[in-house]
């Protein structure tokens, strides 16, 4: 079915107060919620449901004030859920007329909600952060023209992966699922296989490399007696999901067991993410990360709310960089409203493939032909980009993705560009709250008594 959204009704109730009766309406989250066109997200969003019978889903403002509040303010599913229960404010923000002393929902929905919608429906809420920075005079929609592109690393949820672990954890998990599936095997190699991981740990450590070799192999042994003793005594009798988790566990362990250090392609670095790939950015303190590649637009102007971001996108296969213009100027544009008239790049992007639209319109640095002097003062802005990306990553859940899968990658790079952006939206509001009364004030001072 579909949701059934709530507006506001102005009832009163002779129980309960009304938030709006009890709260500071001046309140900066109160403005952002009265400026947000909530009937716009109810349309993009109620395009995932039918009219069909059943439980109707939790109402659109809910749902998404929740994922504006999760990521502006750093907040894990849990932490949110209390949060919700004790903030009036949180409650009017996502559209409560009367204040909830329980949770009306699950914290599963905001899981399931993610899901439902995906990367391409959540953009809407990045698009809605700008149209609302536009509304509020914090940018100016011709700042929107000229965007600087970047591209980081979204590190995933996983340990950093060795050859020794990686064989020890998939034996691990191989037992577990033999176990539960009633097959009975040889041997678990439980004893053997933990102290033929922490032998190679500290071999390696102390940089005893043949010894450390040595214990590897063992792993690798062990490993192998497991998927061939697992091969020989499967049977029809599992349960089929235990079966299907079963033949996939086989398939990457098989592939942990063949790959080299070396090799080139595609590699396992974790078993509960196989998703997860190897980027290396040429970075001293962290030559190699473990996750998806993101690209992140911003403003080049500094407007009065300060920098937002225009455009962020997963790019998983860790394409380079200069590659991925083709897919991601189009989306910018769409996202916008507007057309670009500058794009600026580090030399990364050297080489784009950037549409022949646009082939005289992309600006990298340490470039000599086509500049003038005004070209040459944006670009030293370019860096601009950098402290962005940072507070992304620190201030709203790009350090560490804790979603599942390939859509959870993009999902969490695009709520991050949201709470980013509506997190600079909510200061804006306090500013100019502070500058109103700052004027009035003043104002009351030149009456003479």
């Amino acid at each position: 079915m579909r949701p059934r959204e709530r507006g506001d009704t102005g009832q009163t109730d002779l129980l309960r107060s009304r938030l709006d009766a009890i709260i500071d309406m001046s309140h900066p989250l109160v403005k952002l919620a009265r400026t947000i066109d909530w009937s716009f997200l109810e349309q993009r969003f109620g395009t995932v449901y039918e009219d069909k019978p059943g439980r109707p889903p939790l109402p659109t403002r809910l749902m998404a004030g929740l994922a504006i509040l999760k990521h502006s303010y750093d907040l894990s599913d849990e932490m949110l859920c209390e949060r919700w229960g004790e903030n009036p404010y949180y409650q009017f923000f996502c559209g409560e007329e009367f204040f909830q002393h329980r949770l009306v929902f699950d914290r599963s929905s905001l899981t399931r909600w993610r899901q439902r919608m995906g990367e391409e429906r959540l953009q809407a809420l990045l698009q809605e952060s700008l149209a609302v920075a536009t509304k509020t005079e914090a940018i100016k929609p011709s700042d929107l023209n000229r965007v600087i592109v970047d591209t980081t690393v979204q590190p995933k949820n996983v340990m950093f992966p060795t050859d020794a672990r990686l064989l020890n954890r998939a034996r691990e998990i191989l037992v577990r699922l033999a176990q539960r599936c009633g097959i009975k095997l040889r041997q678990s190699y439980a004893r053997v296989g933990k102290f033929a991981l922490i032998k190679h740990q500290r071999y390696a450590h102390a940089k005893q490399f043949k010894r450390a070799n040595r214990a590897l192999k063992k792993l690798k042994t062990y490993l192998g007696r497991i998927i061939r003793d697992i091969s020989r005594k499967r049977g029809g009798n599992a349960d089929l999901l235990q079966e299907i988790a079963l033949s996939r566990m086989l398939l990457l362990a098989r592939r942990v067991l063949d790959q080299k250090q070396r090799q080139r392609g595609r590699k396992v670095y974790s078993l509960h993410a196989p998703e997860v790939e190897c980027i290396g950015k040429g970075k001293a303190h962290r030559p190699y990360e473990f996750g998806v590649k993101v690209s992140v637009a911003t403003t080049l102007a500094h407007s009065k709310g300060g920098q937002f971001v225009a455009h962020v996108k997963a790019l998983p296969g860790n394409p380079y960089d200069g590659h991925t213009l083709a897919t991601v100027i189009p989306e910018i544009e769409t996202l916008v409203g507007n057309t670009i008239e500058r794009i600026l790049a580090d030399k990364g992007y050297r080489g784009h493939n950037a549409p022949p639209d646009y082939k005289f319109r992309v600006f990298t640095s340490g470039q000599k032909r086509h500049m003038t002097p005004k070209i040459k003062r944006e670009l030293r802005r370019r860096s601009a980009v950098e402290p962005v990306i940072g507070h992304l990553k620190s201030d709203h859940r790009m350090e560490r993705n804790y979603l599942w899968h390939r859509e959870g990658d993009a999902a969490n790079a695009i709520l991050a560009a949201v709470g980013y952006n509506f997190r600079r939206l909510i200061q804006w509001l306090r500013l100019l709250l502070c500058q109103i009364l700052h004027q009035l004030t003043s104002r009351i001072q030149l009456v003479p008594a």
